[in-house]
């Protein structure tokens, strides 16, 4: 029988917010360290209210696995440097237009458009830097760092997260086949969600058997968060996303909506979340966050 824990979600995301916030803090470049200007920048969209949603997956799949989230936490942070950089290009003009991110103005329209390109730029290196560094990860053989930087690299790129984008973009207007749409979903967000759970199995010391769990949990959790974000666009509020919505329909996006109907895709999520925690069933009570956090995306309004 496994042992169980009473666990407040919202007690526990903010009391992880804050472990990641503090780390962030630390080792991302002030502000007023030379230049500037690009350090302002990237600190102004990194601390503008995130959910932190993905460096939390991470300590939390660390942790799954009898590992410690102080020792994840390098990782933990550059999962959301590579996610914020993604957010500051995806809101640009050539791409989404966006005026708003999280409740507030968007980088290019703070610190116009070239600044906006380099400060992504700045952040995914500055992420790579990060993972990279022993010193902050002594605890952690070179061994699983390598193989937990792989797995990111790889979901951050053209096979991951920039290919579903890519698609994303080539494919608005057009007619839409699913096995296309379940690319541009699982690779736009899902890929970098499922690659933040099993790369903090990896650092966390996972046998191959959990990790096999925290990954097929992982990619159903991100497919399902992307609908989730489908479903907000059609009956969100600005004030509790943060950001424009029904901007998907106008501009003729690939969404589960629009090719399922509303009903449908939230039935398709929430089958999704029940399979996601169908693979932690292996995983003992230090799996509750995770299995907690799959029932939060699922009832999120931002």
């Amino acid at each position: 029988m496994q042992k169980r824990i009473d666990l407040n979600l919202q007690k526990y995301i903010q009391r992880r917010r804050q472990m990641i916030d503090r780390a962030l803090e630390r080792w991302v470049p002030g502000e007023h360290e030379f230049p500037p200007q690009i350090h302002q920048a990237m600190r102004y969209s990194l601390f503008a209210g995130g959910k932190r949603i993905r460096p939390i997956l991470t300590l939390a799949a660390a942790e799954a696995v009898g590992g410690r989230a102080v020792d994840a936490l390098p990782l933990a942070c550059s999962l959301e440097l590579i996610h914020t950089y993604s957010l500051i290009h995806d809101d640009l003009p050539a791409m989404d237009n966006d005026d708003l991110r999280r409740g507030k103005p968007t980088s290019h329209k703070i610190f116009g458009e070239a600044l906006a390109i380099l400060t992504g730029d700045a952040l995914l290196s500055e992420a790579f830097y990060l993972m990279s560094r022993p010193d902050l990860m002594k605890k952690v053989s070179s061994h699983r760092r390598l193989r937990a930087i792989s797995q990111v690299a790889r979901a951050a790129g053209s096979l991951g997260m920039v290919g579903g984008q890519a698609m994303d973009i080539l494919s608005q207007g057009k007619g839409m086949e699913k096995h296309l749409l379940e690319y541009i979903h699982s690779h736009k967000t899902g890929a970098l969600i499922a690659a933040a759970v099993s790369a903090g199995a990896i650092v966390g010391g996972a046998s191959a058997r959990e990790y096999r769990a925290l990954n097929g949990y992982g990619e159903k959790l991100g497919l399902a968060f992307q609908i989730i974000d489908d479903l907000l666009d059609v009956h969100g509020e600005v004030r509790k996303l943060g950001k424009a919505v029904r901007k998907d329909q106008i501009q003729k996006k690939a969404t589960y909506p629009a090719f399922f109907g509303v009903s449908d895709s939230r039935r398709q999520a929430d089958c999704l979340v029940q399979e996601a925690l169908a693979y932690l069933k292996p995983l003992n009570w230090r799996a509750n966050p995770l299995r907690e956090i799959a029932q939060f995306i699922l009832t999120r309004s931002n």
